[in-house]
């Protein structure tokens, strides 16, 4: 079903599932603060286009009756109805705060020191992202001359590998897991790992893994994930490439982070609800519509609704991941975890 021109008379489908959402917003079925059904489930409960049900939600915005909440979706807005504010970074953790007032008592060069600059410029990474970071940044963050931090720290990239260093160190690797328990120890390494690169979004795309900076608190993961993989019948080129190809996969995941908060300060809207802007485009109709060209698409559409969340791509990409290396164990005669 399909609408042609903008405007939307009163009998409209639009117009009809939009009074039936404000019923249910009225009568306290979708409670402030309830997730309202997305344009896939409308499209799917009305039998509408995914343009209709687009324009559905947009109506309810306008009205001040659903509002856009970043990770969640559009949901029920309250009895004040606040403007939408840009995204916020998460702030510096609470031992690194800490860890800055030690340093600015004991830095060197007064209250300056290599301490003390990293952490500010973890913070003003953490909070305004690694595009922000430079030297004379730092420096008026922290009331000093630029010159005065090459004393400390001589280069950027000397002052990203210390702060790769800190961030890594900041959570420390559990206990090796028991002999033989080697599925168990590269998950609980790349778990950690995708932690660490979602308290810090900017943090994985300064890795490599083909021109790699020794930094030792990062080392250890890898360290850990050899060791795991010891006698078990792999070579070390089998054993390096399975940890460094697990690292990989999550921080090339985890370089979306900084994306997508990237994202949504330059445009104001979460993914949801740029996604629900996208279904209506004509590219996104396209796919939808031709089933010629794109059957597989038009299905997908078509059925439950699929979880595309980071988190989401990372839990089926580790379960895969360790599968494979189990596959490579059994192969070489090792215990298959």
């Amino acid at each position: 079903m399909t609408e042609s021109g903008s405007s939307e008379a009163p009998g409209s489908p639009s117009e009809r599932i939009a009074a039936e959402l404000r019923r249910r917003i009225a009568v306290g079925e979708l409670a402030p603060g309830a997730r309202v059904p997305s344009t896939r489930r409308i499209t799917q409960e009305w039998g509408v286009a995914m343009a209709t049900a687009t324009k559905v939600l947009n109506r309810l915005r306008e009205e001040g009756l659903v509002r856009a909440v970043p990770g969640v979706g559009t949901v029920v807005a309250g009895q004040a109805r606040r403007p939408a504010a840009a995204p916020k970074r998460k702030p510096a953790p609470a031992d690194a705060v800490k860890a800055e007032a030690a340093a600015r008592r004991g830095g060197g060069d007064g209250e300056l020191g290599p301490d003390r600059i990293v952490l500010a410029a973890i913070r003003l990474a953490d909070t305004e992202g690694l595009a922000a970071l430079s030297m004379r940044r730092i420096a008026t963050e922290l009331d000093v001359a630029t010159m005065s931090l090459y004393r400390h720290v001589p280069s950027k990239d000397e002052l990203l590998r210390l702060m790769t260093g800190v961030c890594f160190a900041e959570q420390p690797l559990p206990a090796p897991p028991p002999p033989g328990q080697w599925r168990e120890g590269l998950e609980a390494v790349a778990r950690l790992q995708w932690a660490i690169y979602r308290r810090h979004p900017w943090l994985a795309s300064t890795m490599s893994f083909t021109r790699p900076t020794l930094v030792a608190d990062a080392a250890l993961h890898t360290e850990r994930s050899l060791a795991v993989l010891a006698g078990l019948g792999l070579s070390g080129e089998e054993m390096a490439q399975a940890a460094v190809t697990l690292a990989a996969f999550a921080c090339g995941l985890a370089v979306h982070f900084e994306r997508e908060v990237q994202a949504e300060q330059d445009s104001g809207m979460s993914a949801d609800e740029w996604m629900d802007g996208r279904h209506g485009g004509e590219d996104h109709t396209e796919l939808m519509t031709d089933t010629e060209r794109f059957p597989m698409f038009e299905s997908l559409h078509r059925g439950p609704e699929i979880d595309m969340s980071l988190n989401a791509l990372f839990e089926f990409g580790l379960v895969r991941m360790l599968d494979g290396i189990g596959a490579l164990v059994g192969n070489r005669g090792g215990a298959d975890g």
